[in-house]
C-alpha cells in the first residue's frame, strides 16, 4: 500500500473553482485502477492550503495514474489555480496502532 499526500496552496480568487473541479473529478480518480481511497483536506489556519491523500495498492498503479490522458486533464485545469508549486509525497506505513 502507498498513500499519497499532495499540497495544493491555491490563491484564494481560486479555491471555489478548485472545488468544483475536486467535485467533479473525484469519482474518476477513485475509480481509477488501483486506487483505493481519496480524500480532500483543508488546513485549519490557512483556507487556500489544501491536501489529497489518497491510497494506491502499489507505486506502479500511481505511476499508470499520473501517467494517464485522465491526470493530463485534471492537472492542467488545476495548477493554473496554485498560488505556489504543488508539493508531494509518497509514503508506506512503517508502523501502526489500533
Amino acid at each position: 500500500m502507498l498513500i499519497r499526500f499532495v499540497k495544493l496552496t491555491l490563491r484564494k480568487e481560486n479555491i471555489a473553482s478548485f472545488e468544483q473541479i475536486f467535485s467533479e473529478t473525484k469519482a474518476g480518480i477513485k475509480n481509477f485502477d488501483g486506487c483505493e481511497h481519496l480524500e480532500l483536506l483543508r488546513a485549519v489556519d490557512s483556507p487556500n492550503i489544501f491536501f489529497t491523500k489518497s491510497l494506491w495498492r502499489s507505486e506502479g498503479d500511481l505511476q499508470n495514474y499520473r501517467n494517464s490522458e485522465f491526470f493530463r486533464k485534471v492537472w492542467a485545469k488545476t495548477k493554473v489555480l496554485f498560488e505556489e508549486k504543488a508539493e508531494a509525497w509518497s509514503l508506506h506505513i512503517v508502523q501502526t496502532t489500533v
